[in-house]
């Protein structure tokens, strides 16, 4: 694992690195990134519909093949959910997009 995957491991996207609280709060939802520059990375989900998780998303980051551009993340379908607070489902890298 290099210094930027150390750096990303267990964060939210979109905290800020230098958060003194950028790991997962205790009450909130989150899909855990699998694979490409996000990997690692949780993302809150918190209040999000069942369509919208299956949707996946498109995360802004400079980390991508574009800088500035977007990682993809989908969830693989008829992969188990947990309901409630912590990390419920995984959504995995599918590629880059300018």
């Amino acid at each position: 694992m290099n210094g930027d995957e150390q750096l990303l491991n267990g964060r939210v996207y979109g905290v800020e690195h230098d958060d003194p609280h950028p790991g997962p709060l205790p009450h909130r939802t989150y899909a855990v990134l699998v694979g490409g520059p996000l990997d690692g990375l949780l993302l809150d989900i918190h209040g999000w519909r069942t369509e919208e998780v299956d949707d996946g998303v498109a995360l802004s980051t400079e980390l991508g093949r574009w800088p500035g551009g977007r990682a993809l993340y989908d969830p693989r379908p008829g992969e188990p959910r947990t309901p409630g607070p912590g990390v419920s489902c995984r959504f995995y890298y599918s590629g880059d997009t300018p």
